[in-house]
């Protein structure tokens, strides 16, 4: 199906299911973690338009796009990435919603240490937060500072840290005042090692077979709800730099210089700026596109492209760390 086909479909249309997709093969493998450590606990997964585990279910939504790769693309299309397009990526984010899973499922957040460690789960979610890059009083496995969020968050984060396997989380966080935090979750999970959970609803929120609305309106609303349409604030910069201009469309495309430069433009970012090189991609994805969507081209020599494109992507950088960019998506 073309991408135009595809947007008009409906979500509740498409023949999509997790068993015998490559979801169901790593799904199977967090599971297997589970069962390593002597949990008694296999959370219900089902097809939904984003990663998600509601309140007071033992359950976990998985975003369509992932059961089969013809969406994938189109995903990437959309949106510019995929999340959790790759098994590792994908293993992550399984391994943080079967942290939110768990404490559903075993009413974890009651405990008092768990209240002690990670503070009270009552706590307004933000829209927005500001991470601290450099704080080591959380743990660092889902990109974005993401424990830092919230308090459920940043058990999800800790739970994921210890359940990974064979991670050498005691020597990782020897010296950090996080690892207090995976401690609290190796005993928490001690205690209900072998234990049945008390909570073992099958419950589905939003499952793919109940959304009607077609793939173009999902996309429309995702473009707003995480500001992923690709935004016209660059333009005015872009055009001090490159040009559309007549006397430049022999020259190359900016879009095709910055590719080329890609590697080591991200890396003078990162030196300037301390920021991780994945957070400088999600910009750099963005303003690529921008320039080839505006078809822009070089009117300076590459040389001088590539520092005063370099002072523009770390601004631009640095604006989408401190600006209300981190939006609470899982």
């Amino acid at each position: 199906m073309s991408d135009e086909e595809l947007l008009a479909a409906r979500m509740c249309d498409l023949p999509l299911q997790i068993e015998g997709s490559i979801l169901q093969g790593r799904i199977e493998l967090v599971l297997a973690e589970l069962r390593a450590r002597n949990i008694s606990f296999t959370p219900h997964f089902w097809l939904s338009d984003e990663w998600f585990c509601p309140d007071g279910i033992p359950g976990i939504a998985i975003p369509f796009y992932l059961a089969h790769p013809r969406l994938e693309r189109l995903e990437k299309s959309q949106l510019l990435e995929v999340e959790g397009g790759d098994e590792a990526w994908c293993l992550k984010i399984v391994r943080h919603e079967v942290g939110h899973a768990i404490e559903n499922a075993y009413r974890l957040r009651r405990k008092r240490l768990r209240r002690q460690v990670f503070g009270s789960t009552s706590e307004p979610y933000p829209e927005y937060y500001t991470p601290r890059p450099y704080s080591k009083s959380f743990v660092l496995h889902l990109d974005l500072w993401y424990a830092q969020s919230h308090p459920d968050e940043d058990f999800a984060e800790s739970f994921a840290v210890w359940l990974t396997p064979d991670f050498p989380w005691r020597e990782r966080y020897f010296d950090w005042p996080a690892l207090k935090k995976i401690e609290c979750v190796e005993t928490l999970m001690n205690q209900i090692a072998g234990k049945e959970p008390p909570v073992t609803n099958t419950k589905q929120v939003d499952p793919l077979s109940s959304l009607t609305k077609t793939l173009a309106e999902h996309y429309e609303e995702r473009k707003r709800k995480y500001g992923k349409e690709h935004p016209s604030f660059y333009d005015r910069d872009l055009r001090r730099l490159f040009s559309d201009r007549p006397e430049h469309a022999k020259n190359l495309l900016a879009s095709t210089f910055i590719r080329r430069k890609r590697r080591a433009i991200r890396g003078l970012v990162a030196n300037w700026t301390g920021t991780y090189q994945y957070m400088i991609d999600q910009v750099l994805d963005s303003i690529t596109l921008r320039c080839g969507q505006l078809g822009l081209r070089l009117r300076l020599t590459e040389e001088d492209t590539l520092t005063q494109f370099a002072v523009l992507l770390t601004v631009q950088t640095m604006n989408y760390l401190h600006s209300g960019r981190h939006r609470i998506a899982l």
